[in-house]
């Protein structure tokens, strides 16, 4: 066997950590927030927690079933592996700390502020006291371990107070004395808040904190020796394939049973929140069977999940001050909201940009196809969708109209599959086509195919995504959202849907390249003819985006195109198992990432230069799940227009050094230093509101189209300064205009005002007449004092009338 080359490759794993903190150095930014960087860190920990449960879960598995399997970026076995893990987390803890440490004494000027219990007043303890055996005491289920009472199976990341008990006797020695000492432990209750609020304030005591400071009232027959809290985690990686299922059995069924399984599977980690004396600790990790390695200990709560709720529950001027500028996805001048986006997409593709452009538009597309009486059928790929999803709502409209409706919802999406097994149900016993996909293939593509009969012929509308089928990630998550009428796409798409019903892997595509079968040698294939366009001095270039890259096949085939003189430039946000700038191996490749406000989830693959460039939009990653474990779809998107902008994009991205960092050759992440400042997330912002402004697609006051809350902060540097300087001085003359046009409303209104108060005087002489039983025919009262009685409802000067509001219309767009 050919032996492998790792100077220019790294371990998956210890990149992934690198990613981790990288999220880490945002909540320790200055410029971010105090709660947005308070939310980096719920991040970082969530991001930490599934790590530990699928990774090293896996990890511990291959420990377990082949310990000399070899990692193929530096020749690691399992067990390397999983010790290198460990050693790298403890440091990250240590940070976690410290960041976390320094955020509170921030937020505490603010008087949000989370406390200890020993740190209270007595009033305050007094008022924890009530509120502790009225609202907590009843929920709580200790339980001690001795001969009769077994060691518990412990949940996965729940949280517990775990304790050293001693049975009080008298005249005990002690050897009798040890006997008597017990572990217990207290359930921290799901259903109890996360925190317990003081009235009227922003402060706190989390309900962890609050339990352990009241241990003795629970243990209330025993002393207690020593309390802390603890929670492990669990392996939550499963092996389908050991798990087979029955000829008989229904799958929404068998995943049920995985998913219990899933609960039960062993510990990976063992974490303390506040104290570990190993003296007292040593016997839980005992029982869970783990190596001190898998111990450790955070001054930060180990679960984060609160912090949503405590920003809920600010006043709105401070949560403002303390979060991101509201942010409201753009509606996009591509589409006219007067003609279905079915009549456009006849005459030229779309691209959306999400967050920064809506979902909705995609939305409006589903809900049209449900209702055009000419639409046929809709298909579409369901791998992670939002609770009280839209995308199924319409669905489901499709089919009680009528329409052929299928739908592949992938049940094994990780940490998903509840939802997709729920909503599998609901549109199977409503009548959809539901498919589940293939035994050892997971389906990850993002596909939606609508036919429609038009002129006696099918049409096909297609969209492909680079993410989920879900409005709220949507909002969060940068994604591209490509529809079109090409034919030929149409085609791939439902022949694509025709390979899933039949179970067909391996099927014939004109213009997709589709994993497991061609996508990791399509882009092999695309990387080999710009090396041979290298070769003949002919420009050569790779610009890839992605979430991850792992595949060792193609890193070498691009360690390759760089040695061959191809110059590659990549944007990869998390795992990156390749090392640019390593000399005559790859020193042609450069890499960048960007974390920022958003999170960077789309996927785009570039060939060449120019006009001849190929650019393909992907739900795959480069990784070899992605290009041999999965079923994904790679699409090109050939509209020139719509390729210039994917392309612009990505070198915005590149050139983005507040957000954005480089990977250099040691794997690690460096600031970019550079005189140009551009912050390629606020820079999507401006540009897809300054297109809405400038669009005229969309009426006045459309709420879409608008920026919410706070301005955003201009951290992107403005190319050009003679538009910018041009367009403050239209700004200036349009301000004095319309302070001038304020100037004369004031006037006329003093004027109507004076004719007001004229007419509520004649009105109340006549009033007073009338009351005095004198008819209006008897009164010497002419029509012209009537007339101007009722000045308001029809003045005297039509004329002035129709001025005044005339200019209030045109100042307020009435």
């Amino acid at each position: 066997m050919k032996k492998r080359d790792y100077s220019y490759t790294q371990n998956r794993e210890l990149s992934w950590l690198k990613f981790d903190e990288r999220v880490l150095v945002e909540a320790n930014d200055k410029t971010v927030p105090l709660l947005e960087r308070l939310r980096f860190i719920s991040i970082f920990t969530t991001n930490l927690d599934e790590f530990y449960m699928v990774r090293c879960g896996s990890l511990y598995d291959l420990t377990l079933v082949n310990k000399k399997d070899i990692d193929n970026k530096t020749g690691f076995t399992p067990h390397q592996q999983l010790n290198a893990i460990f050693e790298a987390t403890v440091p990250l803890y240590k940070k976690r700390d410290e960041i976390y440490d320094k955020i509170c004494k921030k937020l505490s000027k603010y008087h949000i502020t989370g406390y200890k219990f020993g740190d209270l007043s007595s009033v305050r303890k007094k008022y924890l006291s009530q509120y502790f055996y009225e609202k907590v005491m009843p929920l709580l289920s200790a339980q001690i371990i001795d001969t009769h009472h077994p060691f518990p199976h412990l949940t996965n990341k729940k949280l517990y107070i775990y304790s050293i008990l001693k049975t009080p006797e008298e005249n005990e020695d002690e050897v009798q004395s040890k006997k008597n000492v017990i572990m217990g432990l207290i359930p921290v209750p799901a259903t109890l808040p996360r925190y317990v609020k003081f009235p009227e304030t922003n402060e706190f005591i989390l309900i962890e904190d609050l339990i352990l400071a009241f241990t003795e009232s629970v243990f209330s027959d025993y002393n207690v020796i020593y309390k802390t809290i603890t929670s492990v985690t669990r392996n939550s990686d499963i092996n389908l394939q050991q798990t087979p299922i029955d000829e008989d059995e229904d799958y929404r069924h068998y995943m049920k049973k995985i998913l219990k399984k899933r609960k039960r599977l062993a510990p990976i980690r063992l974490e303390f929140y506040g104290d570990n004396d190993s003296k007292y600790t040593k016997p839980l990790k005992k029982k869970l069977g783990l190596h001190k390695k898998q111990v450790f200990t955070s001054q930060t709560p180990l679960v984060l999940n609160y912090i949503e709720d405590i920003i809920a529950e600010l006043p709105e001027s401070l949560a403002n001050e303390l979060t991101f500028p509201e942010f409201t996805s753009q509606n996009t001048c591509q589409i006219n909201k007067n003609i279905p986006i079915l009549d456009q997409l006849d005459e030229k593709d779309m691209l959306l940009f999400y967050p920064y452009q809506t979902m909705g538009h995609f939305i409006d597309f589903l809900k049209e196809s449900a209702r055009d009486p000419d639409v046929l059928s809709i298909k579409i790929t369901l791998y992670r969708v939002a609770k009280n999803s839209k995308v199924i709502k319409y669905l489901l409209e499709a089919l009680d109209n009528g329409k052929e409706v299928t739908a592949l919802i992938e049940l094994r999406a990780r940490f998903d599959e509840e939802n997709n097994i729920n909503n599998a149900e609901l549109l199977e016993k409503s009548g959809v086509n539901i498919i589940y996909g293939f035994e050892e293939y997971k389906v990850h593509s993002k596909v939606c195919c609508v036919t429609k009969k038009c002129d006696n012929k099918i049409k096909y509308y297609t969209q492909i995504g680079t993410g989920n089928y879900n409005e709220k990630t949507a909002k969060l998550y940068t994604d591209y959202c490509y529809m079109t009428s090409n034919e030929e796409i149409g085609e791939d798409a439902n022949e694509f849907f025709n390979n899933l019903s039949l179970s067909t892997i391996h099927g014939h595509y004109n213009k997709f390249l589709a994993s497991p079968s061609t996508l990791r040698k399509g882009i092999i294939d695309l990387i080999d003819k710009e090396i041979v366009k290298a070769q003949n001095n002919e420009p050569a270039e790779i610009l890839m985006k992605m979430n991850s890259l792992t595949d060792r096949k193609i890193i070498d085939k691009l360690a390759k195109a760089s040695q061959k003189g191809v110059h590659i430039q990549m944007i990869i946000r998390g795992i990156c198992c390749m090392l640019p700038d390593i000399p005559d191996k790859t020193e042609n490749i450069k890499i960048k990432g960007v974390v920022g406000r958003f999170l960077e989830h789309s996927r785009v693959y570039a060939f060449g230069k120019g006009e001849d460039r190929i650019v393909y939009i992907s739900s795959a990653d480069i990784m070899a799940r992605n290009t041999a474990k999965r079923v994904e779809i790679a699409c090109p998107v050939e509209d020139p227009k719509l390729k210039n902008r994917i392309i612009e994009d990505l070198e915005i991205m590149i050139k983005d050094d507040i957000k954005g960092r480089a990977i250099n050759k040691n794997g690690n992440y460096e600031k970019i230093i550079q005189d140009e400042h551009v912050n390629a997330q606020e820079y999507f912002q401006k540009r897809a509101i300054k297109e809405m402004e400038n669009c005229t697609n969309y009426e006045d006051g459309d709420e879409s189209g608008v920026l919410n809350g706070k301005g955003i902060k201009n951290n992107t540097k403005i190319k050009n300064d003679n538009a910018t300087s041009k367009e403050l001085e239209e700004t200036k003359v349009l301000l004095a205009e319309t302070q001038k046009e304020l100037k004369e409303l004031k006037t006329d209104f003093n004027e109507l005002k004076g004719e007001l108060e004229k007419s509520i005087e004649l009105s109340k002489k006549l009033s007073v007449e009338l009351d005095g039983g004198k008819s209006l025919n008897e009164k010497e009262t002419g029509p012209i004092a009537i007339k101007s009685a009722v000045i308001i409802t029809n003045p005297d000067d039509v004329k002035q009338k129709q001025g005044f509001f005339s200019k209030l219309r045109n100042l307020f767009k009435f």
